[in-house]
Protein backbone atom coordinates (compact mmCIF):
# COMPACT_ATOMS: atom_id res chain seq x y z
CA UNK A 1 0.00 0.00 0.00
CA UNK A 2 1.44 3.40 -0.94
CA UNK A 3 1.70 6.41 1.34
CA UNK A 4 -1.07 8.12 -0.65
CA UNK A 5 -3.45 5.27 0.09
CA UNK A 6 -2.64 5.42 3.78
CA UNK A 7 -3.70 9.05 3.94
CA UNK A 8 -7.00 8.67 2.09
CA UNK A 9 -9.96 8.20 4.47
CA UNK A 10 -11.89 6.17 1.90
CA UNK A 11 -9.06 3.66 1.60
CA UNK A 12 -8.80 3.34 5.37
CA UNK A 13 -12.54 2.90 5.68
CA UNK A 14 -12.48 0.20 3.03
CA UNK A 15 -9.60 -1.60 4.67
CA UNK A 16 -11.33 -1.48 8.08
CA UNK A 17 -14.57 -2.80 6.60
CA UNK A 18 -12.72 -5.63 4.85
CA UNK A 19 -10.94 -6.60 8.06
CA UNK A 20 -14.21 -6.53 10.00
CA UNK A 21 -15.86 -8.76 7.38
CA UNK A 22 -12.95 -11.20 7.52
CA UNK A 23 -13.15 -11.32 11.32
CA UNK A 24 -16.87 -12.05 11.13
CA UNK A 25 -16.20 -14.83 8.62
CA UNK A 26 -13.63 -16.38 10.98
CA UNK A 27 -16.09 -16.27 13.90
CA UNK A 28 -18.71 -17.99 11.75
CA UNK A 29 -16.16 -20.57 10.57
CA UNK A 30 -15.32 -21.51 14.15
CA UNK A 31 -19.03 -21.88 14.89
CA UNK A 32 -19.40 -24.18 11.90
CA UNK A 33 -16.49 -26.33 13.04
CA UNK A 34 -18.33 -27.04 16.28
CA UNK A 35 -21.67 -27.70 14.56
CA UNK A 36 -20.06 -30.02 12.01
CA UNK A 37 -18.93 -32.41 14.74
CA UNK A 38 -22.40 -33.98 14.52
CA UNK A 39 -24.47 -32.09 11.92
CA UNK A 40 -28.01 -32.71 10.85
CA UNK A 41 -28.79 -32.87 7.10
CA UNK A 42 -30.26 -29.38 7.29
CA UNK A 43 -27.15 -28.02 9.01
CA UNK A 44 -24.96 -29.62 6.34
CA UNK A 45 -27.02 -27.93 3.62
CA UNK A 46 -26.83 -24.58 5.43
CA UNK A 47 -23.07 -24.96 5.80
CA UNK A 48 -22.57 -25.49 2.06
CA UNK A 49 -24.80 -22.48 1.35
CA UNK A 50 -22.68 -20.39 3.69
CA UNK A 51 -19.44 -21.73 2.19
CA UNK A 52 -20.52 -20.82 -1.35
CA UNK A 53 -21.85 -17.39 -0.40
CA UNK A 54 -18.44 -15.69 -0.37
CA UNK A 55 -14.78 -16.45 -1.09
CA UNK A 56 -14.04 -15.03 2.37
CA UNK A 57 -16.06 -17.87 3.92
CA UNK A 58 -14.02 -20.54 2.18
CA UNK A 59 -10.73 -18.90 3.14
CA UNK A 60 -11.85 -18.46 6.74
CA UNK A 61 -12.97 -22.08 7.02
CA UNK A 62 -9.63 -23.31 5.64
CA UNK A 63 -7.78 -21.24 8.26
CA UNK A 64 -10.10 -22.42 11.03
CA UNK A 65 -9.53 -26.05 10.03
CA UNK A 66 -5.77 -25.51 10.06
CA UNK A 67 -6.00 -24.26 13.65
CA UNK A 68 -8.46 -26.98 14.68
CA UNK A 69 -6.35 -29.84 13.32
CA UNK A 70 -3.00 -28.34 14.30
CA UNK A 71 -0.71 -30.20 16.75
CA UNK A 72 -1.10 -27.55 19.47
CA UNK A 73 -4.88 -27.93 19.63
CA UNK A 74 -4.65 -31.72 19.47
CA UNK A 75 -2.20 -31.81 22.39
CA UNK A 76 -4.39 -29.45 24.38
CA UNK A 77 -7.42 -31.63 23.68
CA UNK A 78 -5.56 -34.76 24.77
CA UNK A 79 -4.39 -33.05 27.96
CA UNK A 80 -7.94 -31.98 28.78
CA UNK A 81 -9.28 -35.44 28.04
CA UNK A 82 -6.77 -37.14 30.37
CA UNK A 83 -8.04 -34.97 33.24
CA UNK A 84 -11.53 -36.51 33.09
CA UNK A 85 -10.88 -38.75 36.10
CA UNK A 86 -9.98 -35.70 38.15
CA UNK A 87 -12.63 -33.35 36.83
CA UNK A 88 -16.15 -34.77 36.75
CA UNK A 89 -17.31 -31.86 34.61
CA UNK A 90 -15.09 -32.96 31.75
CA UNK A 91 -16.32 -36.53 32.01
CA UNK A 92 -19.84 -35.29 31.37
CA UNK A 93 -18.67 -33.11 28.50
CA UNK A 94 -16.30 -35.64 26.96
CA UNK A 95 -18.19 -35.83 23.62
CA UNK A 96 -17.32 -32.16 23.15
CA UNK A 97 -13.63 -32.40 23.99
CA UNK A 98 -12.47 -30.83 20.72
CA UNK A 99 -14.57 -27.68 21.15
CA UNK A 100 -13.35 -27.52 24.74
CA UNK A 101 -9.76 -27.76 23.60
CA UNK A 102 -10.30 -25.09 20.96
CA UNK A 103 -11.86 -22.81 23.55
CA UNK A 104 -8.95 -23.47 25.92
CA UNK A 105 -6.41 -22.53 23.28
CA UNK A 106 -8.16 -19.73 21.43
CA UNK A 107 -10.08 -18.07 24.26
CA UNK A 108 -8.65 -18.92 27.68
CA UNK A 109 -5.02 -18.92 26.56
CA UNK A 110 -2.48 -20.40 28.91
CA UNK A 111 -4.71 -21.57 31.80
CA UNK A 112 -3.67 -25.01 33.02
CA UNK A 113 -5.79 -27.40 35.10
CA UNK A 114 -2.61 -29.00 36.45
CA UNK A 115 -1.67 -25.95 38.53
CA UNK A 116 -5.18 -25.12 39.74
CA UNK A 117 -4.77 -26.60 43.28
CA UNK A 118 -1.48 -24.74 43.64
CA UNK A 119 -2.96 -21.41 42.58
CA UNK A 120 -5.90 -21.85 44.96
CA UNK A 121 -3.46 -21.68 47.87
CA UNK A 122 -2.21 -18.26 46.84
CA UNK A 123 -3.34 -14.94 48.30
CA UNK A 124 -2.39 -13.01 45.18
CA UNK A 125 -2.56 -14.04 41.53
CA UNK A 126 -1.72 -12.40 38.24
CA UNK A 127 -3.04 -13.57 34.88
CA UNK A 128 -0.95 -13.76 31.74
CA UNK A 129 0.25 -10.28 30.83
CA UNK A 130 -0.66 -8.72 34.19
CA UNK A 131 1.62 -7.21 36.84
CA UNK A 132 0.50 -6.41 40.38
CA UNK A 133 2.05 -4.30 43.15
CA UNK A 134 1.64 -5.38 46.77
CA UNK A 135 2.66 -4.07 50.18
CA UNK A 136 3.02 -6.64 52.93
CA UNK A 137 2.19 -6.14 56.59
CA UNK A 138 5.85 -5.42 57.49
CA UNK A 139 6.21 -2.73 54.83
CA UNK A 140 7.88 -4.98 52.26
CA UNK A 141 6.98 -4.19 48.67
CA UNK A 142 6.36 -6.87 46.06
CA UNK A 143 5.91 -6.57 42.31
CA UNK A 144 4.32 -9.73 40.88
CA UNK A 145 5.07 -10.40 37.24
CA UNK A 146 2.90 -12.16 34.69
CA UNK A 147 1.10 -15.44 35.55
CA UNK A 148 2.34 -15.58 39.14
CA UNK A 149 0.97 -16.92 42.42
CA UNK A 150 2.11 -15.62 45.82
CA UNK A 151 1.13 -15.71 49.49
CA UNK A 152 2.51 -14.36 52.74
CA UNK A 153 1.95 -14.67 56.49
CA UNK A 154 3.46 -11.89 58.58
CA UNK A 155 2.79 -11.19 62.25
CA UNK A 156 4.71 -10.79 65.51
CA UNK A 157 5.83 -14.41 65.45
CA UNK A 158 6.77 -15.00 61.80
CA UNK A 159 7.61 -13.38 58.48
CA UNK A 160 7.15 -16.02 55.79
CA UNK A 161 6.13 -15.86 52.14
CA UNK A 162 5.87 -18.25 49.24
CA UNK A 163 6.15 -17.85 45.50
CA UNK A 164 4.19 -20.78 44.08
CA UNK A 165 5.00 -19.94 40.49
CA UNK A 166 6.03 -17.04 38.30
CA UNK A 167 8.26 -14.11 39.13
CA UNK A 168 8.42 -11.36 41.73
CA UNK A 169 10.62 -8.43 42.72
CA UNK A 170 10.97 -7.72 46.44
CA UNK A 171 12.01 -4.59 48.30
CA UNK A 172 12.56 -5.62 51.94
CA UNK A 173 13.06 -2.90 54.56
CA UNK A 174 15.59 -3.08 57.38
CA UNK A 175 14.26 -4.85 60.46
CA UNK A 176 15.63 -5.72 63.87
CA UNK A 177 13.28 -8.66 64.10
CA UNK A 178 13.24 -11.90 62.17
CA UNK A 179 14.25 -11.89 58.50
CA UNK A 180 11.66 -12.56 55.82
CA UNK A 181 11.74 -16.22 54.78
CA UNK A 182 10.68 -16.81 51.18
CA UNK A 183 10.05 -20.27 49.71
CA UNK A 184 10.25 -20.68 45.93
CA UNK A 185 10.33 -24.34 44.91
CA UNK A 186 13.89 -25.66 45.27
CA UNK A 187 15.17 -22.71 47.33
CA UNK A 188 14.45 -20.76 50.50
CA UNK A 189 15.69 -17.17 50.78
CA UNK A 190 16.30 -15.40 54.08
CA UNK A 191 16.40 -11.62 53.62
CA UNK A 192 16.35 -8.24 55.31
CA UNK A 193 17.13 -4.74 53.99
CA UNK A 194 17.55 -5.87 50.39
CA UNK A 195 16.06 -5.71 46.90
CA UNK A 196 16.01 -8.87 44.82
CA UNK A 197 14.01 -10.84 42.27
CA UNK A 198 12.97 -14.49 42.23
CA UNK A 199 11.75 -16.39 39.21
CA UNK A 200 10.30 -19.87 39.67
CA UNK A 201 9.19 -21.73 36.55
CA UNK A 202 9.14 -25.42 35.59
CA UNK A 203 10.86 -26.56 38.79
CA UNK A 204 13.81 -24.16 38.43
CA UNK A 205 14.38 -21.00 40.47
CA UNK A 206 16.53 -17.99 39.58
CA UNK A 207 17.52 -15.42 42.21
CA UNK A 208 18.88 -11.99 41.22
CA UNK A 209 20.09 -9.48 43.81
CA UNK A 210 19.91 -5.77 43.08
CA UNK A 211 20.84 -4.47 46.56
CA UNK A 212 22.04 -6.02 49.81
CA UNK A 213 22.66 -9.70 50.54
CA UNK A 214 20.43 -12.77 50.29
CA UNK A 215 21.05 -16.00 52.20
CA UNK A 216 19.88 -19.03 50.21
CA UNK A 217 19.30 -22.64 51.19
CA UNK A 218 18.61 -25.41 48.69
CA UNK A 219 15.76 -27.66 49.77
CA UNK A 220 17.35 -30.56 47.86
CA UNK A 221 20.44 -31.00 50.02
CA UNK A 222 20.44 -28.11 52.52
CA UNK A 223 23.39 -26.47 50.71
CA UNK A 224 23.77 -22.76 51.49
CA UNK A 225 24.92 -19.77 49.47
CA UNK A 226 25.12 -16.05 50.27
CA UNK A 227 24.37 -13.93 47.21
CA UNK A 228 25.44 -10.27 47.11
CA UNK A 229 24.36 -7.25 45.09
CA UNK A 230 25.04 -7.67 41.39
CA UNK A 231 24.93 -11.48 41.53
CA UNK A 232 22.55 -14.08 40.14
CA UNK A 233 22.20 -17.82 40.68
CA UNK A 234 20.12 -20.68 39.30
CA UNK A 235 18.75 -23.43 41.55
CA UNK A 236 17.41 -26.61 39.95
CA UNK A 237 16.31 -30.01 41.27
CA UNK A 238 19.96 -30.94 41.85
CA UNK A 239 20.89 -27.80 43.74
CA UNK A 240 22.86 -24.63 43.03
CA UNK A 241 24.68 -23.67 39.85
CA UNK A 242 27.66 -21.34 40.12
CA UNK A 243 26.83 -17.67 40.84
CA UNK A 244 26.94 -15.36 37.84
CA UNK A 245 27.23 -11.63 37.31
CA UNK A 246 23.89 -9.84 37.08
CA UNK A 247 23.12 -7.61 34.10
CA UNK A 248 20.70 -5.17 35.77
CA UNK A 249 19.65 -3.43 32.55
CA UNK A 250 18.68 -6.74 30.94
CA UNK A 251 17.90 -9.26 33.70
CA UNK A 252 15.66 -6.92 35.70
CA UNK A 253 14.27 -4.89 32.80
CA UNK A 254 10.82 -6.40 33.41
CA UNK A 255 10.60 -4.44 36.69
CA UNK A 256 10.55 -1.28 34.55
CA UNK A 257 8.05 -2.79 32.12
CA UNK A 258 10.60 -3.69 29.45
CA UNK A 259 12.03 -6.79 27.80
CA UNK A 260 15.67 -6.43 26.75
CA UNK A 261 17.46 -8.92 24.51
CA UNK A 262 21.07 -8.86 23.37
CA UNK A 263 22.10 -11.31 20.64
CA UNK A 264 19.46 -13.69 21.95
CA UNK A 265 18.24 -16.56 19.70
CA UNK A 266 14.75 -15.91 18.38
CA UNK A 267 13.37 -19.12 19.88
CA UNK A 268 14.38 -17.90 23.36
CA UNK A 269 12.85 -14.48 22.66
CA UNK A 270 9.58 -16.13 21.63
CA UNK A 271 9.64 -18.31 24.75
CA UNK A 272 9.83 -15.17 26.88
CA UNK A 273 7.10 -13.41 24.90
CA UNK A 274 4.78 -16.40 25.43
CA UNK A 275 4.81 -15.63 29.14
CA UNK A 276 3.12 -12.29 28.43
CA UNK A 277 0.80 -13.18 25.54
CA UNK A 278 -2.63 -14.63 26.52
CA UNK A 279 -2.66 -17.16 23.72
CA UNK A 280 -0.27 -19.10 21.50
CA UNK A 281 2.85 -17.90 19.66
CA UNK A 282 3.98 -20.57 17.20
CA UNK A 283 7.11 -20.57 15.03
CA UNK A 284 6.74 -22.86 12.02
CA UNK A 285 9.99 -21.68 10.40
CA UNK A 286 12.89 -23.60 11.94
CA UNK A 287 15.40 -21.38 10.12
CA UNK A 288 14.34 -18.50 12.35
CA UNK A 289 15.05 -20.30 15.62
CA UNK A 290 18.70 -19.26 15.91
CA UNK A 291 18.42 -15.77 14.43
CA UNK A 292 20.08 -13.37 16.91
CA UNK A 293 17.78 -10.69 18.28
CA UNK A 294 18.84 -7.45 19.98
CA UNK A 295 16.15 -5.07 21.13
CA UNK A 296 14.38 -3.21 23.92
CA UNK A 297 10.61 -3.75 23.95
CA UNK A 298 7.55 -3.01 26.05
CA UNK A 299 6.43 -6.17 27.80
CA UNK A 300 2.75 -5.11 27.77
CA UNK A 301 2.69 -5.26 23.95
CA UNK A 302 3.90 -8.80 23.10
CA UNK A 303 1.89 -8.97 19.88
CA UNK A 304 3.55 -5.79 18.60
CA UNK A 305 6.93 -7.33 19.42
CA UNK A 306 6.08 -10.45 17.39
CA UNK A 307 4.99 -8.24 14.50
CA UNK A 308 8.28 -6.36 14.69
CA UNK A 309 10.26 -9.60 14.78
CA UNK A 310 8.36 -10.91 11.76
CA UNK A 311 9.17 -7.71 9.89
CA UNK A 312 12.92 -7.70 10.62
CA UNK A 313 13.27 -11.42 9.82
CA UNK A 314 11.06 -11.23 6.69
CA UNK A 315 8.84 -13.92 8.16
CA UNK A 316 5.18 -14.24 7.20
CA UNK A 317 2.87 -13.65 10.16
CA UNK A 318 -0.62 -15.11 10.48
CA UNK A 319 -2.87 -13.73 13.21
CA UNK A 320 -5.91 -15.49 14.63
CA UNK A 321 -7.88 -15.04 17.85
CA UNK A 322 -5.35 -15.78 20.63
CA UNK A 323 -2.95 -17.35 18.13
CA UNK A 324 -0.10 -15.95 16.00
CA UNK A 325 2.01 -18.07 13.67
CA UNK A 326 5.41 -17.22 12.17
CA UNK A 327 6.04 -18.93 8.82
Amino acid sequence: MTDIHRTQPTAQDGETATRRTADQAMDQALDWLILLENPSPEQTRQFHDWLNASPLHSAAFDKAQAIWNGPQVVRCAQNLDTQKTKLSLLSRLRPHWRPLATAAVLILGLFSFSNLPLRLQADHLTVVGERQRLQLEDGSKVLLNTNSAFSSSIDERQRVARLYQGEAFFEIPASRGQPLELDAGPVRASVRDTAFAVRYLDGVAQVRVQRGDVDLRATHDDARVRLSAGESIRIGPNGFDRPAKLDLDKDLAWVQGRLVFENCPLNQVLAELRRYYPGWIVNNNERLADVAVTGNYRLDQPLDVVRSLAHITSARLQEFPALVILN
